[in-house]
């Protein structure tokens, strides 16, 4: 298994600030310091892979070749029973060029129509992959499943949040505190994972 060391420097193989934040406060405590894609200047490779799991690991090779640092990337989506799985791996394009996620959720409702009605089931799956310049790389999953509710709720978090109300709980990702959802989510639950076997004790 890949083991980080204190001290080490981590590039993360994204260009979205806010997910720079994120994993700055996930990995805040373990002596390993982040840096962006878009800090050292690398492309970001198209995501052609056909599982969230391949679609990280693509982009943290990427990553990890054209710096020679370490690279994590993750790759995640929203998937609804009644659409068979989708929109999935391709959540975010579900909102068309603009990345527009009301749109995107008026989507999943419209066509899911009555077998959405009949079985609103539905989850979150997060991929984390850290990859080496040697090669070598380590996955990580993490999912929580719950169900789609119509109309969306709340005004927090981002993407498909305000249509998605976890097992257990009553209120939508969208209607919770950040840390409150941070602490059970799909993202959360696959970094538990990597901060077992990968960071530093």
């Amino acid at each position: 298994m890949i083991r980080l060391s204190r001290g080490d420097r981590l590039v993360l193989a994204s260009h979205n600030p806010g997910k720079l934040l994120e994993f700055e406060a996930l990995l805040d405590g373990t002596g390993v310091a982040l840096v962006s894609a878009a800090a050292l200047g690398l492309p970001e490779p198209e995501e052609t892979a056909n599982s969230f799991e391949g679609n990280a690991r693509l982009k943290a090779k990427a990553a990890a070749n054209a710096s020679g640092l370490p690279a994590l990337a993750d790759d995640s989506g929203f998937c609804v029973a009644a659409l068979h799985g989708a929109p999935g791996i391709l959540s975010a394009r579900w909102g068309g060029p603009a990345r527009d996620f009301g749109l995107a959720m008026q989507r999943v409702h419209d066509e899911g129509g009555a077998a959405l009605d009949a079985d609103p089931s539905a989850w979150f799956v997060a991929a984390l992959c850290l990859a080496l310049p040697d090669g070598r790389d380590a996955s990580f999953e993490g999912r929580i499943d719950g169900q789609f509710v119509w109309p969306p709720r709340g005004s927090g978090g981002h993407g498909y949040d305000p249509v998605f109300v976890p097992n257990g709980d009553a209120r939508s990702f969208a209607e919770m505190l950040e840390a409150e959802k941070n602490a059970l989510s799909h993202r959360a639950r696959a970094f538990r994972q990597f901060r077992e076997a990968c960071l530093p004790p």
